[in-house]
């Protein structure tokens, strides 16, 4: 059935080795397993509620997560959601959820948990396979925020579509100028988060030095390096002492702040 598409598994497999799956249904869960191992060979892993998949994700690491949206004892959007702001090594794995309702406010509130591809019931191998696919072999950028952790959205359920691309968004990579100006968005979200949120708050914060940097050796911006650094080292003394104050972390990121375009510093507020 995967002749034509055996160079393509061969490529996946080594991604998709661990496989955690969540579905309170023994009978769907079975099926999945059986199509995935037909797909590659993979150890498999079920759980039946949404507290046994997070305490199995923990535990078993897995490379890639299947959740079922709904049904006894689990809750696909709450398990997603928790699995990205969990301190699981997994916590970044790629997540499908599975449904026989993909109404709208289903597919957006999957989208919004932090889920990376969404796939309908029933679905056959070659729709499975799309999707493993898409989340193997095409990954999309990570975001770290305070209000959404997970996979640029802007490139949700991308396994349904192999089309042309036909809109300016639909770029299949951000610019080094989109990204510093995404990361010093999520910065001054970042910055009143510290009250509510301290430890999502520092993630997000030491997140966007990251994504700075990259982008100021693309663009070869020494005065961005030189301030994403000096940000950084501040954050590192912040973790140390186990102390947050909002107002000093606001002081010390007012230079990298006042870099934001004053359209984009307001549509952050």
């Amino acid at each position: 059935m995967f002749n034509d598409d055996f160079k393509l598994i061969q490529r996946m497999a080594p991604l998709m080795q661990k496989v955690l799956i969540v579905d309170p249904a023994p009978a769907s869960a079975r099926l999945l397993a059986e199509l995935m191992r037909g797909i590659a060979p993979v150890q498999l892993w079920n759980a039946t509620s949404t507290r046994k998949g997070l305490e199995a994700a923990r535990q078993v690491n897995p490379q890639m997560i299947f959740v079922e949206l709904s049904g006894l004892d689990v809750d696909g959007v709450d398990f997603t959601r928790q699995l990205r702001k969990s301190e699981a090594g997994c916590r970044m794995a790629p997540v499908i959820m599975i449904t026989a309702t993909a109404t709208p406010s289903a597919i957006m509130a999957a989208r919004d948990a932090g889920v990376h591809e969404f796939l309908r019931k029933p679905y056959t191998a070659k729709d499975l396979l799309r999707r493993l696919e898409a989340v193997t072999l095409r990954p999309r950028d990570w975001v770290e925020a305070v209000q959404y952790i997970g996979p640029d959205r802007r490139r949700f359920n991308s396994g349904d579509y192999t089309g042309p691309l036909k809109r300016r968004s639909d770029a299949t990579s951000t610019t080094d100028e989109a990204r510093v100006t995404q990361a010093l968005k999520i910065l001054k979200a970042a910055v009143p988060a510290v009250a509510s949120d301290p430890r999502q708050a520092m993630r997000a914060m030491l997140a966007q030095m990251v994504e700075l940097h990259r982008a100021a050796n693309s663009l070869k911006d020494l005065k961005l390096a030189a301030m994403a650094t000096d940000f950084q080292r501040y954050l590192a003394i912040v973790s140390e002492r186990g102390v947050m104050d909002q107002a000093e972390i606001a002081r010390e990121a007012e230079p990298l702040l006042a870099l934001l375009p004053k359209e984009d510093a307001e549509a952050a507020a």
